[in-house]
C-alpha cells in the first residue's frame, strides 16, 4: 500500500511478488498513481510503502487486495479498477450475502408467469445502484423479440440468484434508449440485438421470485445468458 507521507492517506493498493512493490517508483507511464508519486517527490519526500499481508498464495492475495480496495474505496485511490473478483468476493451488505448462500430454489411449479431469465454475471458488481442493475439487465441481447414480447416479467440473475424482477413496457432495437453504456457492442453488431424499457415489478411479484435460485434452469456448460420459462397458469 502506497500512502502520502504528509496526510498518511493511502492512494494505491496492489498485489505483488518479490521486489514488485518498488517498481511503481520507476513507473513512467501516464496515470494518476505516477502523478501522485511525482507530486510527493516534488515536496522532497517519498511515499510511505507498507505491506498489508505477506506469505500468501496468489488467490488469497487477490482477495486481500480486493478487500483493501473496497474498504478504502476505489474513488479514494489511484487504482484504475476494483480488486480481482471483487464483484463476487468483495464488500457486500450482509443481508445480500445471506441471500446469496441460503436462497431457496425456484421450483418449476412455482413459475406461474411467462418469465425471461437474463444472466448478468459479467456485468454485475456488489455495489451497483438500482439504476445500474436495471441498465445491466435490460440490454443489449441477441434474442427472438417475438418470444420476448410474450413474457410477463424479466428476471435479473447473477450466479443463479434472482436479483430483481422487471415488468417490461416495450422491447426496442439495441441502442434505442441509451448510447453511452460501457462495454456496448459495435454498431455493426446490432442486428438481432434488443433492449427493453420497463419498471420494477410490484411487491407481490418480486416476493415470489426475488432471492430465489434458478441455477437448475441453466444446464452445465450453457453459456447463453437468455432463458425463457413459460408459466403454468
Amino acid at each position: 500500500m502506497y500512502s502520502d507521507p504528509d496526510t498518511k492517506e493511502p492512494f494505491y493498493v496492489g498485489k505483488g511478488k518479490g521486489n514488485r512493490v518498488f517498481n511503481h517508483l520507476d513507473d513512467r507511464s501516464e496515470n494518476d498513481k505516477v502523478h501522485k508519486i511525482k507530486e510527493i517527490r516534488e515536496r522532497g519526500k517519498e511515499p510511505i510503502i507498507e505491506i498489508l499481508a505477506h506469505g500468501l498464495d496468489n488467490e488469497t492475495a487477490l482477495k486481500v487486495e480486493a478487500a483493501a480496495i473496497d474498504l478504502i474505496g476505489i474513488k479514494n485511490l489511484t487504482n484504475r479498477q476494483r480488486g480481482h473478483e471483487s464483484s463476487t468476493y468483495g464488500k457486500i451488505e450482509v443481508s445480500l450475502l445471506d441471500a446469496r448462500y441460503s436462497h431457496e430454489k425456484l421450483k418449476e411449479d412455482d413459475i406461474t408467469d411467462n418469465i425471461l431469465l437474463i444472466r448478468i454475471n459479467k456485468r454485475y458488481r456488489n455495489d451497483m445502484s438500482p439504476q445500474e442493475l436495471y441498465d445491466a439487465t435490460r440490454g443489449y441481447w441477441r434474442l427472438n423479440v417475438e418470444n420476448a414480447k410474450k413474457v410477463d416479467y424479466v428476471l435479473s440473475v447473477y450466479e443463479g440468484m434472482v436479483l430483481e424482477v422487471y415488468e417490461v413496457a416495450e422491447w426496442l432495437p439495441a441502442l434505442s434508449t441509451f448510447m453511452d453504456r460501457p462495454g456496448k457492442p459495435n454498431p455493426e453488431d446490432m442486428d438481432g440485438r434488443y433492449e427493453f424499457v420497463g419498471k420494477v415489478a410490484n411487491d407481490n411479484v418480486r416476493k415470489h421470485y426475488i432471492d430465489k435460485s434458478v441455477k437448475e434452469c441453466f444446464p452445465p456448460g450453457d453459456s447463453n445468458p437468455i432463458k425463457y420459462q413459460w408459466g403454468k397458469k
